[in-house]
């Protein structure tokens, strides 16, 4: 069983940056995810990355602002957020995938983390 925790969230002013860190309780050869929800909305794809790193996919919405990267020594994937808008604001999750490719499907996640809340104030 893989555990995930989240860290780095934060309140954070439109405009600004935050890092979100995943750090995995044991090495994993698979797609790490990160997705969000906001208050009454369901549980959205951000950007996923692939085992080594090499490939990775985005959400429209994120597209350009957002880098998801991964550390495999240090069992970790992190999510680098620029220029932040405040419909950014939700609670982010990181999720481990059963592929080894980039996958934007919430039903190819395993095992999630217990997520970290953004709040971009405007």
């Amino acid at each position: 069983q893989v555990q995930l925790v989240e860290s780095g969230g934060g309140l954070v002013q439109a405009g600004g940056s935050l890092r979100l860190s995943c750090a995995a309780s044991v090495r994993t050869f698979s797609a790490m995810g990160w997705f969000r929800q906001a208050p009454g909305k369901e549980r959205d794809f951000v950007a996923s990355v692939n085992w080594n790193g090499a490939s990775t996919s985005y959400a429209d919405s994120v597209k350009g602002r957002f880098t998801i990267s991964r550390d495999n020594a240090k069992n970790t994937v992190y999510l680098q957020m620029n220029s932040l808008k405040p419909e950014d604001t939700a609670i982010y999750y990181c999720a481990n995938s059963y592929t080894s490719n980039p996958s934007i499907h919430r039903s190819e996640y395993l095992h999630w983390g217990q997520g970290t809340q953004v709040t971009v104030s405007s």
